[in-house]
């Protein structure tokens, strides 16, 4: 793998563990689980929240199979 290629994969896994954090504690607000926020007991961030948590997912899933083509590509 190109250094560059590591590189980029790695900022990609640290946003998508940004985003997946974040999403966290917004859902955790919105829903009022955490308390002392303008953001806490407001639907709007629960709901983002979510969003952020599922594009995490999306980034992760993403780059496990560009990992695993780029692995069978390698060894065939």
């Amino acid at each position: 793998r190109r250094p560059q290629e590591a590189a980029m994969r790695r900022s990609r896994l640290i946003v998508a563990a940004i985003l997946f954090i974040v999403g966290l504690v917004w859902i955790g607000q919105g829903t009022g689980k955490i308390a002392g926020s303008a953001m806490s007991g407001t639907t709007f961030w629960a709901a983002a929240g979510v969003i952020l948590v599922v594009l995490a997912v999306v980034i992760l899933v993403r780059e496990r199979r560009l990992s695993a083509k780029g692995a069978r590509s390698r060894s065939g």
